[in-house]
């Protein structure tokens, strides 16, 4: 797989928030009062609404500007579902403290937001509440995501999208860490997107799947570690749709995941919808209520190149739609599978491969003519 090269990307150094040596605005509340400043500490906003005053100090920054210029943001605030804090393009944010989204809105609408633009950086952010997204993003390029705390009652988590002009991909997105809990549907999600590095997504009890992965490519992901997501949905810890890794009109490994850890919820992995291209090292996929794995149409697939253990759940299964051509180029291997069972159905499908596969109180279904 080519790697991903992330343009103008630093390592973020994670020992504090606020700790770079300068900002070139900065956001401050004292008591009710939020005051946005500029570097030269000229005043630009002073008053009771958070999502004015971060905004205000990100439109101080220098107009036109072709490096990134820094935001930092101090204090736990409240701001509305129905706003949006739009990042421009060559802008890097801090946010020290808590954004808690009150009421409700339908659309996209995030407390970060960024749409049509490049070079953009979000070193820290926690949010609460109630948004529609915590992050939403859309038509950008060159995108670092550092630590993302989102602990929230509804809404997705991170949304990174193509959909403003799906004849060009967002591209070049780095993602730290990000941890997800209490939406009402997916935890992170891309579609359309070409270039994603993600070191590692934690998500609880989510609404939908923890990682979903629509029509994007070139990617890689250290660790996925799910525990309840989509409880009752045919959503998975990981899921890969919408021709993900369809690159051109062939299938070349492009999606790299390091390791998969699913317990509970619905699915622990789900490849569907003409997607593939993928390697996934090392799985360990306990109790789900659906299917463990299922993989749908799928094409140059291979699980665990390395290790995996499946415990109960729902069986692994390869099945097919009519509207797609049957899956190929299909690898399990190096599982142990206890207390659940493995079922080829329909028997449709080229170069099936199931091997070095130890199966405790485990069934193997198994087509031994595919057609």
């Amino acid at each position: 797989m080519a790697p991903v090269i992330l343009v103008g990307y630093e390592q973020p150094a994670f020992a504090a928030c606020g700790d770079r040596p300068s900002y070139d605005a900065e956001v401050t509340k004292n008591g009710n009062t939020w005051t946005a400043r500029n570097g030269s500490r000229t005043t630009v906003y002073s008053g009771g609404d958070m999502a004015a005053a971060v905004q205000a100090a990100i439109n101080s920054l220098t107009s036109g500007r072709a490096s990134k210029e820094w935001v930092l943001v101090r204090g736990d605030g409240s701001i509305s579902a129905d706003s949006r804090i739009s990042l421009p393009s060559y802008t890097g944010i801090d946010v020290c403290g808590t954004i808690n989204v009150t009421g409700s809105a339908s659309g996209d609408y995030a407390p970060i937001y960024a749409r049509g633009v490049r070079d953009i950086e979000v070193r820290y952010l926690n949010v609460t509440g109630s948004p529609s997204y915590g992050i939403f993003m859309r038509n950008v390029e060159n995108v670092v995501l550092g630590d993302i705390q989102i602990r929230v009652s509804s809404g997705l988590g991170v949304r990174i999208d193509n959909h403003g002009n799906r004849s060009e991909r967002s591209r070049n997105i780095q993602i730290d860490q990000v941890y997800v809990s209490g939406t009402s549907t997916h935890g992170v999600e891309t579609y359309g997107v070409d270039g994603l590095s993600i070191n590692r997504v934690t998500v609880r009890d989510t609404g939908g799947s923890g990682l979903l992965l629509n029509d994007t490519i070139n990617a890689t992901v250290n660790r996925i570690d799910a525990d309840g997501a989509g409880t009752g949905t045919g959503y998975a810890a990981l899921r890969f749709a919408n021709r993900n890794g369809r690159v051109g009109d062939s299938y070349p490994t492009n999606i790299r995941i390091g390791s998969v850890k699913a317990v509970g919820g619905g699915r622990g992995i789900f490849c569907v919808s003409e997607s593939g291209g993928v390697v996934i090292d090392q799985v360990d996929i306990q109790r789900t209520g659906n299917n463990s794995i299922l993989i749908e149409n799928c094409y140059n697939m291979t699980i665990a190149d390395q290790s995996g253990t499946v415990n109960g759940g729902g069986e692994i299964r390869l099945a097919a739609r009519d509207e797609f051509p049957p899956s190929r180029d299909i690898t399990l291997q190096n599982l142990t599978v206890r207390n659940t069972d493995i079922r080829w159905s329909p028997c449709v499908g080229d170069n099936i491969v199931t091997r070095n596969i130890t199966r405790e109180n485990s069934n193997l279904y198994w087509c031994s003519a595919p057609r």
